[in-house]
């Protein structure tokens, strides 16, 4: 099954976070299927392609 989660990415004490499809027996930082966006908690940045995860919730990814 696919799902839509965050990725970690960053150093220690300053994350950032890749919004990936990947399924759902592969670890958290592990390969994914394809990217579909980015958040940075520390700066509040984010941007998402919004027409890619359209495009995936039809298909029947799972957000989380």
């Amino acid at each position: 099954m696919l799902k839509l989660r965050l990725k970690r990415i960053g150093r220690k004490r300053s994350p950032s976070y890749r919004l990936v499809i990947m399924e759902n027996t592969t670890r958290r930082d592990g390969r994914p299927i394809e990217e579909v966006g980015y958040y940075d908690p520390i700066s509040k940045k984010s941007k998402f392609n919004e027409d890619k995860i359209r495009k995936w919730l039809t298909y029947g990814v799972k957000p989380t």
